[in-house]
């Protein structure tokens, strides 16, 4: 497990920069590897295409991840402290209590397998 960092990776910084719009249109164009343990604390990614992103061991304390799509997308050892779920799909390896927790506690998620 990795510590949360922020990286200059140019698809990395669009989210940090909450342009949601630009990496939606860039990701299957460049890299995605230097997502996963990224900071993302207090960020509205609302809109996000996450099919298929490895998000991995990544903060997402006070985000807003509303409506995104996360089924096919590895969250695991992610905190989600805070973080604004409405609507938000998960992957089905996670369990609604483990959800629970990392939202109230900021636990990392774990996988059920």
């Amino acid at each position: 497990m990795e510590k949360p960092e922020i990286k200059d990776d140019p698809l990395y910084q669009l989210l940090r920069n909450e342009d949601v719009e630009a990496f939606n249109a860039q990701r299957d164009t460049l890299d995605t590897s230097q997502l996963r343990s990224g900071d993302y604390r207090g960020r509205d990614l609302r809109k996000l295409n996450a099919s298929g992103l490895d998000f991995s061991d990544s903060y997402f304390r006070n985000s807003d991840l509303s409506g995104i799509d996360f089924r096919n997308t590895n969250l695991e050892g992610a905190s989600l402290l805070d973080a604004k779920v409405s609507g938000t799909y998960f992957p089905p390896q996670l369990s609604a209590e483990e959800i629970r927790l990392s939202l109230a506690t900021g636990t990392r998620l774990r996988y059920q397998n």
